[in-house]
């Protein structure tokens, strides 16, 4: 069965538990610069509407310049593929700092390109959970180097993805996903199929998918240099039987994602080298994810009731250290 309506999809995955973008700013706060300070690697997909490709981008620490709370500024050959960039598309943005399993999320329009260098305006900042992190055992590679073998044994070694979407406005997303080897990724016959797990349930790269079907995706195995990629138009299923070929612990996942891929290969990843992502370091003191979430979920605008009490709850001393501890382990698939 495929979903075709946001409805059919709100229901299988569930309902938000606070407003959509509660903990979603509109700037680089003090939170989030601090964040870019530490990364040194990211995936940013470029694109507008019907189109997206996506990208690793990396290097030495803080190779993303914060130029005020509303622009981002990235060397464009800290890009696998800095042709990608061009003035008024959109991106969206995941950046990742070593030993940390959640990542800042930062969406926009590329405002502009000189120097070698683009500028970013951002229009979307968050942090984004750390369940396919550690799902995937990211920062625990069980080898480094290059990739060895077919694409098809990357394909079934693989342990995290990151897929780029773009809705028919022209709004780019990048999701991250990760399971162990075997379970992210499976292919026949020229389709792509992977689960969706639990996570924040704000549903922005389905909703895309159900108005623009067109994704890019990126898949590695943690201490790999080279990354499988692949492209096409996406599809929602729930048959029971692709449900169970993904099955974790006893548990089926909400959905799946299936995609004939238009294209499929394995590629060296400058930027993943350059960034020398492992072994991986102990993340930094001065990020604190339970504070990052309680900032931002105050900053919102949002004035309804649901808001409001969301705010007053993890406001609470403790409250979003707990609420996060056991979501991830009760939630985890």
């Amino acid at each position: 069965m495929k979903l075709t309506s946001i409805e059919q999809v709100q229901k299988r995955v569930g309902s938000l538990p606070a407003p959509r973008d509660l903990k979603v700013i509109d700037h680089v706060d003090e939170h989030a610069r601090r964040w870019l300070s530490y990364a040194n690697f990211a995936f940013i997909g470029f694109g507008k509407a019907g189109t997206i490709r996506l990208t690793p981008a990396g290097g030495e620490r803080a190779f993303a310049t914060v130029m005020d709370a509303g622009h981002v500024q990235i060397p464009l050959a800290a890009l696998d593929d800095g042709s990608l960039v061009e003035p008024d598309l959109s991106f969206g943005a995941l950046f990742m700092v070593s030993g940390m399993d959640e990542t800042l999320r930062v969406n926009g329009k590329v405002s502009h390109i000189a120097d070698g260098k683009a500028t970013l305006k951002v229009e979307e900042c968050y942090l984004h959970c750390a369940k396919s992190f550690r799902r995937s055992d990211f920062w625990l590679p069980s080898s480094t180097g290059p990739s060895q073998g077919a694409p098809s044994d990357y394909i079934r070694q693989s342990r995290f993805l990151v897929l780029a979407s773009i809705n028919s406005s022209g709004e780019a997303d990048v999701s991250p996903k990760g399971d162990p080897e075997h379970l992210l990724i499976q292919e026949e016959e020229g389709v792509v199929y992977f689960a969706d797990r639990p996570g924040n349930r704000r549903i922005d790269s389905f909703r895309n998918i159900l108005e623009q079907p067109e994704v890019s995706v990126l898949a590695l195995l943690p201490g790999c240099h080279d990354v499988l990629e692949f492209r096409g138009k996406a599809e929602l299923c729930v048959d029971d039987h692709l449900l169970q070929r993904f099955e974790i612990h006893g548990k089926k996942p909400k959905l799946i994602i299936k995609i004939p891929t238009a294209s499929l290969r394995v590629r060296p990843s400058p930027a993943i080298t350059n960034s020398a992502l492992w072994p991986s370091k102990k993340g930094p003191a001065d990020l604190v994810p339970s504070d990052i979430f309680k900032a931002h979920v105050q900053r919102s605008k949002d004035s309804s009731l649901k808001a409001k009490v969301a705010r007053a709850a993890v406001s609470l001393p403790g409250a979003m250290e707990k609420g996060l501890e056991l979501d991830y382990k009760k939630n985890l698939y």
